[in-house]
């Protein structure tokens, strides 16, 4: 089978409707929009929310309380079993993992988390680590730098 060849399944395709081309079509002149009123304007319509002039509910609804989310720190995440890559004795960055693909952006800072098992003794500098990718790559005889 070639890239050409390929179809779609039988009856899995419609063809749009054709609007406003000629009476005989079913769907001439108004074009399915009807005689007259805002819907049958080209660009007609109402705006996302509005309600006919009443009141719209994201209005109405009271707005209290206070979201964290801007001050929010997010932390970009790499387990213990994925540092296997590198060789014995490397040191371990930030910058080595974005350059190495493992992360695609650092964010607030990069935490090592104790997924898996270590095989390789690694000095692995992050921002933060997890107990458990702590005692792991200690156990492997590696070592931990908090930055």
């Amino acid at each position: 089978m070639k890239l050409h060849e390929l179809r779609p399944n039988e009856g899995t395709t419609k063809n749009r409707k054709r609007l406003g081309r000629g009476t005989a079509s079913g769907q001439g002149k108004t074009a399915g929009r009807g005689q007259d009123g805002q819907w049958s304007r080209s660009g007609g319509g109402v705006k996302p929310g509005f309600e006919g002039g009443q009141m719209p509910i994201m209005r109405r609804f009271p707005k209290r309380g206070f979201s964290n989310s801007p001050f929010k720190v997010e932390y970009a995440i790499v387990n213990v079993d994925v540092l296997n890559r590198f060789d014995n004795d490397t040191e371990v960055t930030p910058e080595l993992l974005v350059r190495e693909g493992i992360v695609k952006d650092v964010k607030d800072g990069i935490k090592i988390l104790g997924n898996g098992a270590l095989e390789k003794k690694l000095t692995v500098k992050a921002h933060l680590f997890s107990k458990s990718a702590i005692e792991k790559i200690t156990a492997s005889g590696g070592r931990t730098e908090v930055m």
